[in-house]
């Protein structure tokens, strides 16, 4: 039976509804890119992996995102890249800084993009956080301002095939929660002025939560600006849902993270990214 051409039409027309995938930032890019041959890592002491073993100051090659020692334990982004892309070899770049805030994270940025970094880390926000009193806090407004610049910096300068992932700032309070009691963590804290915002013993429960709020307000940030961008993936907020334990925290300074809390970080990001 022949079909007459006015109902032909719309048979069309609904079947090309139904086989069609509707582009958005939601899922233009929704396949695996191909693994990329140079990365960089925009951050702080945490990406630096400060104390994270053995003696203080900064451990790169112990990093979550660039860090490439074969024995630690920790599998990081450029590990895990570099056994699917072997050409990512040696182009692993971390900028991150110790004791950097968001305002240093454009300057990061304009860095990856002259060294060619094809592929984006960026886990920052804790110095902007953990300040001297809950007053000095940097506000949610400069938090957005700065990382805005950062994203607008990484998506003019990667190829069409470069990618950015965005970690969400780990849940400081817990250090109080699981430590607060231990009174060489506290002597610690104290005479290192390490997050005195929220770990100083004369803070009240009320500051404290004040600084919880703001962790999660820039974790907010993180995830609204990267959601402009289809070549933006943020985490899904699962570095702050993380509940990390005494054993994944460096007795060094019972602020960083240990070894064993640098893979658990390789490995939560890596179950976000692209290539999961």
């Amino acid at each position: 039976m022949r079909v007459p051409h006015a109902v032909g039409s719309v048979l069309a027309f609904i079947l090309g509804l139904l086989f069609v995938t509707p582009i958005g930032p939601a899922n233009a890019l929704a396949t695996s890119p191909p693994p990329p041959s140079s990365m960089a890592a925009i951050g702080d002491s945490m990406t630096q992996a400060a104390d994270v073993c053995c003696w203080y100051g900064d451990h790169p090659s112990n990093s979550w995102s660039t860090g490439g020692a074969s024995w630690d334990g920790v599998r990081s982004h450029y590990e895990r890249l570099r056994a699917l892309n072997p050409n990512m070899a040696g182009h692993n770049y971390n900028d991150a800084v110790s004791g950097a805030r968001m305002s240093a994270a454009p300057a990061q940025a304009q860095k990856a993009m002259s060294q060619g970094a094809k592929y984006v880390t960026v886990l920052m926000g804790a110095n902007d956080l953990c300040t001297s009193s809950p007053d000095t806090m940097t506000s949610v407004d400069a938090f957005r301002g700065y990382y805005r610049q950062t994203l607008s910096t990484l998506i003019a300068g990667l190829p069409a095939r470069g990618r950015i992932f965005v970690s969400s700032i780990p849940d400081v309070y817990q250090l109080w929660d699981i430590y607060h009691t231990d009174s060489t963590a506290q002597f610690v804290w104290q005479t290192a002025s390490i997050c005195q915002s929220l770990l100083d013993s004369s803070r009240t429960e009320a500051q404290r939560q004040l600084v919880r709020d703001r962790n999660i307000a820039f974790n907010s940030v993180l995830a609204t600006e990267c959601a402009q961008y289809a070549r933006c993936r943020f985490d899904e907020n699962a570095v702050f849902n993380f509940q990390f334990s005494r054993s994944d925290v460096s007795t060094l300074d019972y602020f960083h993270p240990n070894l064993n809390g640098q893979a658990q970080l390789a490995q939560i990001t890596w179950a976000k990214s692209w290539w999961n």
